[in-house]
Order: structure tokens, then C-alpha cells, then sequence
């Protein structure tokens, strides 16, 4: 039997993620990952902000991080690592309500094929995305329909799935007023009024496979969306072709590949960055390459 040279690595968790609770997994997580070679120290996360915080203190200590969550908790830990975040190996065990940047990676939602894909210990570079001063792994945006509560009501969830999971705010649907914004990329700059815009570094979000059909991780770039003013019934048609990528080509959909976006609007816009509130505009968006080393498959 070959010996297994046995590294260390640090298991954030947030033990309420997801819909099997990654507490109810630890035991299995930390098995497979020592006949893989790691050996692991966890930490559970309790609060909003714990992993970013214990991300921060371990990137002096540790050179592999295990993330045992959803998006949610993968954008505090690259935000806990910051400028760090080079001399550290990132790996990920889905276990989030939302998986949307581990699924456009290709990583295994079972926990005994996320822990393969760490255990052959191949790192590959990926691009991660910048916010004002946050880090975001899959999606920035902003706009109405960013920033209501995510009680959605049954009769719209059916017609727009996991959008509304994203969105937020369709139960406001019928009185969605959009905003005048304007939107500068070295390309193209949009001063009218729109819906809202997204800036995704991965193809995944929102539950939606192909959201930005063109998105690589690895391209240095971001993928910009931009839904122009349309009335109710126009969101709902859009909304529906959402889940085959052919939106890019609607006729109020914007859809470029740019380095940078700023955008500014004299009215209050809220931002959401990997699902999580990120404050007001103005923003500035870029995308930084190559920054985040990922084990993967």
C-alpha cells in the first residue's frame, strides 16, 4: 500500500448549510479527506461573517482551506483571505442551498466526490470578481430586483423557478419600477433605464445553468448583463428562456464580455453581491485574474 504524504488543512463549516446539514456530513468529510491525505482541523461557523473572519487568521497559519458550505460561505472566505489569498490552496465541499459557483466548476455535489476532486491535488488558478472594495466568487448586480425579501409568491416561483431564488423580489413584480442608470465598460456605455444588471464571472447563477452562457472562469473576464426597461408580461416570457441561455439574445437583454464596470444613478440602486446585500451604488466592478488557487477536477 502506498504511503499517503498527509498535509494540513484547516474545514470552515457552516453546520446549517443546506438541506442535509453539513454537521450531520462532518464525520464522513473528515474520514474521506484523511484516506485522501488531509488532515483537517474544523471550525463551525455560528454567525454571518464567522468564516471570513476565521479565513483571515488562517491564511497566516495554513496553506489549505477546506470550505464545507454554499456560496454564501465561499465569498466570506475569499473576502477573509483578501490579499493573501495566493498562498493558499481553496477546497470545496457543496453544501449550500445555493452551489452555484461549485457546480459551474464541476465540482460533485456528493461529499465523497467533492473530497476526490481534493484528494488528486490539482490546483488550477481562477479568476475571482471585485466590488467597490469586496470580493465576489460568482455574481455582482444591482437593481430592483435585487433587494426584497425572499418570500417569493408560489404562483410566481413556478413560472420563473430559480430566479426568484436570486431576484428576491418578485412578489413586487407588478410594481417593479425600473431605474435610470448609467453603466460605463471600456466597450459600450448605457445611460438609460434599466431593470438590472449582473456581472458574472461563472456561467451558473441563480440556480440558472447558463445565466452567462459565454462565462469562464479563466478568461480574465466578466461576463455584463443588462435587462433594459420591460413591462411585467415582457419579464415573465424573458425569465422563461433564462433557462436555455437564449436571453442574451433578447431584444431588451445587453450582453458583453468587458474587464471593467462602473456604474453610477442618481437614485438609491442596492447591490447584491453572491446573494448577499452589498450595500448602494455607485460601483466599480472588475475582474481580477487568476487570483484564487482551487483544487480541482
Amino acid at each position: 500500500m502506498e504511503h499517503i504524504k498527509m498535509e494540513r488543512a484547516l474545514l470552515i463549516y457552516n453546520p446549517s448549510a443546506g438541506k442535509i446539514s453539513a454537521a450531520s456530513r462532518l464525520h464522513d468529510i473528515i474520514k474521506y479527506l484523511l484516506e485522501v491525505g488531509f488532515e483537517v482541523i474544523p471550525y463551525p461557523t455560528k454567525k454571518q461573517g464567522d468564516a471570513q473572519k476565521k479565513a483571515a487568521q488562517a491564511s497566516k497559519e495554513f496553506r489549505n482551506i477546506i470550505a464545507v458550505g454554499g456560496d454564501g460561505t465561499l465569498h466570506e472566505i475569499v473576502n477573509g483571505l483578501g490579499e493573501n489569498m495566493g498562498s493558499i490552496n481553496l477546497g470545496i465541499i457543496p453544501a449550500g442551498t445555493s452551489n452555484d459557483f461549485a457546480r459551474a466548476l464541476g465540482i460533485p455535489t456528493d461529499t465523497a466526490g467533492a473530497v476526490q476532486v481534493i484528494g488528486r491535488k490539482k490546483i488550477k488558478r481562477v479568476d475571482i470578481g471585485m466590488i467597490n472594495e469586496r470580493f465576489f466568487i460568482n455574481v455582482a448586480g444591482g437593481g430592483n430586483l435585487t433587494n426584497v425579501s425572499y418570500e417569493v409568491p408560489r404562483k410566481l416561483k413556478t413560472y420563473l423557478g430559480q430566479l426568484a431564488y436570486y431576484a428576491k423580489s418578485l412578489e413586487e413584480l407588478p410594481r417593479l419600477r425600473p431605474v435610470k442608470v448609467r453603466i460605463k465598460t471600456p466597450e459600450l456605455i448605457i445611460d438609460e433605464e434599466i431593470m438590472l444588471f449582473l456581472a458574472a464571472n461563472s456561467r451558473t447563477a441563480g440556480g440558472f445553468e447558463l445565466l452567462a452562457p459565454k462565462a469562464s472562469f479563466s478568461d480574465g473576464l466578466l461576463d455584463l448583463i443588462v435587462v433594459k426597461k420591460l413591462s411585467l408580461a415582457e419579464f415573465i416570457s424573458l425569465a422563461a428562456v433564462c433557462l436555455s441561455g437564449e436571453h442574451i439574445n433578447h431584444p431588451k437583454v445587453i450582453y458583453l464580455q468587458t474587464s471593467k464596470v462602473e456604474v453610477t444613478s442618481r437614485e438609491k440602486v442596492s447591490l447584491n453581491t453572491d446573494g448577499e446585500y452589498a450595500g448602494l451604488l455607485p460601483c466599480s466592478i472588475k475582474i481580477l485574474p487568476g487570483r484564487l488557487n482551487l483544487y480541482m477536477p
